[in-house]
């Protein structure tokens, strides 16, 4: 049973929502439906408005060993926020204020239910930039920690994990502990912070987080380069960066799903030519240095095959083709059983394209596929037709298992969550995962938060 009255007096009644029609909402994610896990018939949406609150209902929980889910924006695509038991989802939604853009240092406070929308909004007003960009604007600052969220940006920027400096961190056990801070070095004792993030929320509930900022770009243009072939592009990807050349983003995606997208959104993709292509987002100082390095990344892609080069400079232009590129996972979500998120070192990107390639014709089923060229991590979209042939999991382990020979792992940016549980034991021998669940159960003894969740 879960102790709603003891709920309502920890939160308030209009903060505890028990009725089935009211709580759909946050009984699922953005999880693919041919994956979604089956939410618990009897769960409780409970919504604090401080850590002290947070605090209050752990510890009830771990008295009565209730289990409880963290939910931040739901936009995650494994079901790690999914309540597969009878417990208690513990929204977020109420921490939603941004503490401090601190000038100065370069460092945003946040708490953890400040959407990433938001954030930008505030890090743009103070002149500053925030580099990471996961996708889903509707993404919360604590879920983006936990999940340590990528995107496209990474290959130069990094992921979320490389801009945490400080957390407040909500233990299972109930204790609210203070990480890190506005800190650029700090070796004192073990890097706490750095087992919180990518936890997905399985070993506290972070309320606060500090985040690095850097300075606005200075100029920035985005270029489209098409290629008549998947290997062609992707073998162009190191020979750009071997030359020194780091972009913001080298992003690999199919001609035929922009076009499918760009109609989805009520829009035109304006690369005409070729089947695979690259969308190479350039950020420097100032426009004699963007526009040299564009010139010279050129003159790459000309020589190793490329039929065409559009180069789109005004913000406008940039921004329509980022966003036809974000919008690929909503126009195909209602074709796809599930979209996997492989990472293979960046060499092999264009052997594992081959070893999906193989899969797809094994099974006479096309695999759309678009990624993360720049740091190796990619995208398979498996269609319904998998599914209906009885196929899926055994097409999904076939990429794996191919994924992981070429020294990769199954989960690149989405993390574990329910949906990749069952294939976790397969990039992990048995030890690393008997000091995974030692962690766990140090942090949460009786296992109360998010259960069934990543390693559990």
């Amino acid at each position: 049973m879960i102790n709603v009255e003891a709920l309502k007096r920890i939160v308030g009644d209009d903060w505890v929502v028990t009725k089935r029609d009211q709580i759909t909402g946050y009984l699922a994610d953005e999880t693919y439906l041919g994956v979604l896990p089956k939410p618990a018939e009897n769960v409780v949406v409970v919504k604090p408005a401080n850590p002290e609150e947070i605090s209050a209902i752990l510890k009830l929980a771990n008295e009565e060993k209730t289990p409880v889910y963290p939910r931040g924006g739901g936009t995650g695509l494994v079901g790690a926020a999914v309540p597969t038991r009878d417990g208690i989802v513990l929204s977020l939604e109420r921490l939603d204020k941004v503490i401090e853009v601190d000038k100065d240092n370069m460092m945003i406070v946040s708490e953890a239910g400040v959407t990433l929308e938001h954030m930008l909004k505030e890090v743009e007003n103070a002149d500053l930039l925030f580099p990471p960009h996961p996708g889903d604007e509707g993404a919360q600052v604590g879920g983006m920690v936990a999940c340590n969220a990528g995107g496209t940006r990474a290959v130069k920027y990094g992921v979320v994990r490389s801009y945490v400096k400080g957390l407040e961190v909500v233990l299972p056990t109930g204790e609210i502990v203070q990480m890190g801070g506005k800190l650029l070095k700090n070796n004192t004792g073990l890097d706490l912070i750095h087992l919180l993030i990518d936890s997905e929320g399985i070993l506290g509930v972070i309320t606060k987080a500090t985040l690095k900022l850097y300075p606005k770009f200075g100029a920035t243009a985005t270029l489209v380069v098409s290629f008549e072939d998947r290997r062609a592009a992707i073998a162009t990807v190191p020979k750009i960066l071997q030359a020194g050349i780091i972009p913001m983003a080298i992003e690999y995606t199919e001609k035929s799903l922009m076009e499918e997208t760009a109609v989805h959104v009520n829009m035109t993709w304006p690369a005409k030519q070729g089947k695979a292509q690259l969308i190479i987002i350039m950020a420097e100082t100032n426009e004699d240095q963007l526009y040299g390095l564009c010139e010279q990344l050129s003159e790459i892609c000309e020589k190793n095959s490329a039929v065409d080069i559009l180069m789109a400079e005004t913000t406008s232009e940039q921004a329509e083709i980022l966003k036809i590129r974000s919008e690929v996972g909503n126009a195909l979500k209602p074709k796809i059983a599930d979209a996997l998120d492989v990472t293979v070192p960046p060499a092999a990107i264009a052997t594992i394209l081959d070893e999906i390639d193989k899969v797809s014709q094994k099974y006479g089923i096309f695999i759309p596929v678009v990624g993360h060229a720049g740091d190796g991590n990619l995208h398979p979209n498996m269609y319904w037709e998998f599914e209906k042939k009885g196929v899926l999991k055994q097409a999904k382990q076939e990429i794996y298992e191919a994924a992981i020979q070429l020294g990769g792992v199954i989960s690149g940016e989405h993390g574990i969550g329910k949906t990749r549980l069952p294939q976790f034991e397969m990039c992990f021998d048995p030890k690393q995962r008997e000091l995974m669940l030692g962690v766990k159960k140090l942090f949460d003894p009786n296992n109360i938060l998010s259960p069934d969740s990543a390693i559990c």
